[in-house]
């Protein structure tokens, strides 16, 4: 399944060997909400990283980028206590620990330097920041007394008393605790709309009609979810209620394929910002050609959606293969279209 645990297993290794000392006196509720800490830090500090950074893995010598390196960057932070304010218990985030987090802290931890830059640094920092006043302001959903991003594991417990909980349910829960999180988003009914973006050729008929939603970190953390509260003993329904990501190795491995071509040649040469129309263009059509791609192997395989979920179609399919001939095309492994981030969108 597509999802953040499958980077920490890059290399040949998994990272999560790493957690058995902190999860062997641990009940099987608080390794979920451990899980969950690392999952929900980790995610939320993936956007791109640019093409110059890289991360070299102190243990092992080895040498990582891209999302990969920001997986492997964030769970080593994450275990040495970085995003918690007791030290007796590092192995967790807290709202009190992401507050008095600093960009000289997270660059020293993931390694950045004048020689060694990663986009967006200010912005991810900030998120974090963020993130630890969301969870003081929902406290039915993140706990009263430190509250932490694993503290939704018992929200959902309480929300699927019979075990039998919704991806519905997750993604919209994520909306409510962590949509004030986003900066600079567009709003709706005084409603920050997070990863929804307006693009002017769609009629303006109705408040909302020109925006078109994407979620790509919010719907990238539901799935990086799903194994945590599997483990926990949650069955898990409505996975195919979620869409694909609209992120640039998925969309690159239409445009490298030729399957979508830019109108302007420029469009290739220049970074774009998140709010382009092109960007909003491009996103939208890999959302759409994803689900064609999907039913179009299921049939090829004689496979149900249930056996080939679109969560395996984006692991082992497209973004594997997206990645693999951007590598081809391009020296560096670059996109074919280049985002002018702010560290906060995919």
């Amino acid at each position: 399944m597509h999802s953040r645990w499958r980077h920490f297993e890059v290399g040949g290794q998994s990272r999560l060997a790493y957690l058995e000392p902190a999860l062997a006196n641990l009940s099987p509720l608080e390794r979920a909400q451990l899980k969950v800490d690392l999952a929900v830090t980790s995610v939320l500090l993936d956007a791109g990283a640019g093409s110059a950074w890289r991360y070299q893995e102190p243990e092992t010598g080895q040498e990582f980028q891209r999302s990969e390196g920001l997986a492997i960057a964030s769970f080593h932070s994450f275990a040495q206590g970085l995003f918690s304010s007791q030290p007796d218990y590092p192995w967790q985030a807290d709202a009190a620990g992401l507050l008095q987090l600093t960009a000289d802290q997270l660059g020293q931890a993931f390694q950045v330097s004048t020689e060694n830059p990663l986009l967006g640094l200010e912005g991810r920092v900030s998120l974090l920041q963020k993130l630890s006043h969301a969870l003081h302001q929902h406290p039915q959903l993140f706990g009263v007394d430190g509250p932490r991003p694993g503290y939704l594991v018992d929200y959902w417990l309480r929300q699927a008393p019979d075990g039998h909980l919704s991806a519905v349910t997750i993604l919209q829960t994520l909306f409510q605790g962590l949509g004030d999180i986003w900066p600079g988003r567009v709003t709706l009914a005084g409603v920050n709309l997070g990863d929804v973006w307006p693009h002017p050729q769609l009629p303006n008929a109705d408040p909302g009609s020109q925006l078109v939603p994407f979620h790509k970190l919010s719907q990238w953390l539901t799935y990086s979810l799903l194994e945590p509260l599997q483990e926990l003993g949650f069955i898990l329904t409505d996975l195919e209620q979620l869409t694909g990501l609209a992120e640039y190795r998925n969309g690159g491995l239409f445009i490298d394929l030729g399957v979508l071509i830019p109108k302007l040649t420029e469009a290739t040469e220049i970074a774009h910002l998140p709010s382009s129309p092109l960007m909003v263009e491009w996103r939208a059509l890999t959302v759409c050609l994803l689900d064609e791609l999907a039913t179009h192997l299921r049939q090829t395989l004689n496979l149900s959606p249930e056996a080939l979920p679109l969560a395996n179609i984006l692991q082992g399919g497209t973004w594997a293969a997206g990645r693999q001939i951007a590598a081809e095309k391009r020296p560096d492994g670059r996109p074919p279209i280049q985002l002018a981030s702010d560290g906060t969108v995919f």
